[in-house]
């Protein structure tokens, strides 16, 4: 192993690889317990879910390679599904004729802590760029506010 990575952890109720970590913690919610799943560098799990109670009936079951591998897979695929929707939710876009012309109007918005950023694309059937303007960050791109985008003569839109 490199200095930047640690070494695999394979206890009971740790278990870890060089990117996700699985810990096994005390259920807040009742006398059972849960599995807490995070990524390297992340202060907060990408998955919290029940865990299995051991023979004993009182103790958590230990954790293993097979309940592990799963683990990773569910939370990389919790993580991919957030990202999806967090791309769905920033980049729009619509298409709509205009004067028999076929164009694609799209919205990107670029979160920033000090204010978010937006523009707004058209481009025609086959790609090329009509117009690029910047939009507030509240803009509702629909296929109206397209069409009356376009209709404008491509004006930059208002809050």
């Amino acid at each position: 192993m490199t200095q930047d990575t640690q070494d695999p952890i394979h206890e009971d109720r740790v278990w870890s690889d060089e990117r996700w970590t699985a810990r096994v913690i005390k259920n807040e919610d009742d006398d059972g317990w849960a599995v807490a799943m995070f990524l390297d560098g992340q202060a907060e799990p990408a998955l919290v879910g029940p865990w299995t109670m051991g023979r004993d009936k009182k103790n958590p079951k230990p954790l293993d390679t097979a309940a592990f591998n799963t683990l990773v897979k569910t939370a990389s695929e919790v993580i991919r599904r957030s990202e999806q929707q967090r791309h769905a939710e920033l980049n729009r876009n619509v298409s709509i004729t205009v004067d028999g012309r076929r164009i694609r109007v799209a919205l990107t918005i670029v979160p920033d802590e000090e204010g978010a950023t937006a523009t707004l694309r058209a481009t025609d059937e086959v790609g090329e760029e009509l117009a690029l303007v910047s939009a507030p960050p509240s803009f509702k791109l629909t296929a109206g506010s397209a069409e009356a985008w376009v209709v404008s003569g491509f004006a930059k839109p208002r809050t």
